[in-house]
């Protein structure tokens, strides 16, 4: 199982041992002036009433493990791990798990001043908000998403005001671009069957994946699997699960001190040169450059 779910995994089973409701809470990591970043561990799952809150910052919270529906103005999706949940202060959104328990997020927050400001400097000329309720994973915020997850089980002294910059002007450009929009939901009946398919990625990553094994695991035809889950997660499984091995490998190089070919091959890639490529591709760098930098 990857690092990242570990913690959220002990939640589950707590919930489960003590018979409790579920509920989320949120441990600040780091918190500066207008800005604050939370680890945010939810246990909710689907007999527990999803119910309306408002973002009081706007907000860019990353998904690190589970998954859940999410709902606001701007559109409502499934978010996974990797994509990004983005909200506009003073809307108003809601949070279910119908398809299944519990998720963890890094949850990323700023005043409204200290957004508007760091829009501006960074060019945004439309008004300073997001378009899209989320953004699939994405290679363009692929680094930021791992840092971020290293950071949150504490496998690097991460500079978080930093990283909370640099997340809030990729994931503005990335939104005024997005193509991907999620306001056409497949049947929750669909959606609840490729959510089954994700929870075996996310613990079984490191093993093989094949279109037709996730298939069987959603109950889906292999045809109706690939669009369903293109459509609630924006990638096709094969990226996913990449992306998947690829940032486990990212927090992996910053926190264990394994040879690179021992944690490329312990995530899943058959060889070292096709793991130096996917790694260069989606992070813009060597693995050990990585290693390096972090």
């Amino acid at each position: 199982m990857a690092k990242i779910a570990v913690e959220l995994e002990r939640a589950l089973r707590r919930r489960a041992e003590h018979g409790t409701r579920g509920s989320a809470k949120a441990r600040t990591i780091a918190a500066g002036d207008g800005w604050s970043v939370a680890d945010v561990v939810c246990t909710s799952g689907p007999d527990d009433r999803p119910f309306e809150e408002q973002h009081t910052h706007y907000s860019i919270a990353v998904v690190v493990a589970g998954s859940f529906e999410y709902r606001s103005p701007r559109g409502h999706g499934l978010m996974t791990p990797g994509s990004l949940m983005l909200g506009n202060a003073g809307h108003c959104y809601e949070c279910g798990h119908s398809h299944a328990e519990g998720d963890r997020s890094v949850a990323f927050w700023y005043e409204p001043d200290y957004f508007e400001r760091l829009a501006a400097d960074a060019g945004v000329r439309r008004r300073p908000g997001f378009n899209n309720a989320k953004l699939p994973p994405v290679a363009a915020v692929s680094p930021l998403v791992a840092r971020a997850a290293a950071g949150a089980v504490g496998s690097s002294d991460v500079a978080w005001e930093e990283l909370g910059i640099e997340l809030a002007v990729a994931a503005l450009a990335a939104d005024s671009g997005a193509a991907f929009t999620a306001t056409d939901l497949p049947p929750a009946s669909a959606a609840a069957r490729v959510t089954r398919a994700l929870r075996t990625i996310e613990r079984h990553h490191d093993g093989p994946m094949s279109l037709r094994r996730l298939a069987r695991a959603a109950g889906l035809s292999p045809y109706h699997f690939l669009r369903t889950f293109e459509r609630l997660t924006g990638n096709t499984p094969h990226q996913y699960v990449r992306r998947a091995r690829l940032r486990e490998a990212a927090i992996r190089l910053v926190d264990a001190p394994a040879r690179v070919l021992d944690i490329a091959l312990d995530c899943g890639f058959g060889d070292i040169s096709a793991f130096n490529r996917a790694f260069r591709a989606e992070f813009g760098v060597s693995p050990t450059r990585y290693r390096l930098s972090a």
